[in-house]
């Protein structure tokens, strides 16, 4: 499965965000951090942002929901166009039938585990994933440091997903310095928020990350 990398948008510049959307055209993914200040500690931002991102930029659109109850609005972001819609496997009472509706709206289905969360619960609803997001950061905020336990955890999904096309994305804390041990450990999807929109050269940052993958 080939490696993606996809910025965090929550690492932009919001006073010139079309500007920070430019610099990463070279990307595969955009991801978006929807939080509702009760699932986790903070507010982001929701669907106005959401539509105005996918005005402004052709790369597809990455929808992570840092939300309460998310099978609430699964139609709302759906409508938007993702390519992949997450939800949290905390947040959702009934997983099985919220990611089963996500493929129905013709989107990728995701799901998030925080770092506590184990993996178990996960081996009864394979069959309707798309992507297992390992959060590699306690959610809610940008810019945190990489949890070095969850190597073994991405290791551990890895495993439980066989051969079944699933992507393992990581999310916290990913960089150029920590790429190599977290695509051996088995990821191919990497959020990366400030590293990227931090960097001099955002589209080189993104290169140089791809060609650690063997795709540059």
């Amino acid at each position: 499965m080939r490696i993606r990398i996809s910025p965090s948008l929550l690492a932009a510049d919001f006073s010139n965000l079309r500007g920070d959307l430019e610099k990463v055209q070279n990307a595969d993914l955009i991801h978006l951090d929807v939080m509702d200040g009760t699932y986790v500690p903070n507010i982001s931002f929701g669907l106005p942002v959401i539509k105005a991102v996918k005005r402004t930029c052709s790369v597809p659109l990455d929808v992570h929901l840092m939300i309460e109850r998310p099978e609430r609005y699964l139609e709302e972001f759906a409508a938007v166009g993702p390519e992949i819609l997450t939800v949290h496997y905390e947040a959702s009472t009934h997983l099985q039938r919220t990611l089963q509706r996500i493929r129905e709206l013709g989107i990728k289905a995701g799901v998030a585990l925080n770092p506590h969360t184990p993996l178990e619960g996960l081996k009864y609803v394979l069959e309707d994933l798309d992507v297992i997001m390992i959060m590699t950061v306690n959610p809610g905020f940008g810019g945190q440091k990489f949890i070095p336990s969850m190597l073994d955890k991405i290791r551990d999904c890895r495993e439980l997903i066989g051969d079944a096309p699933i992507e393992i994305q990581v999310d916290g804390g990913v960089s150029l310095d920590n790429m190599a041990i977290l695509l051996e450990a088995g990821a191919t999807n990497f959020v990366a928020g400030s590293a990227i929109f931090g960097a001099e050269n955002p589209q080189a940052y993104i290169e140089n990350m791809r060609s650690i993958g063997g795709q540059g």
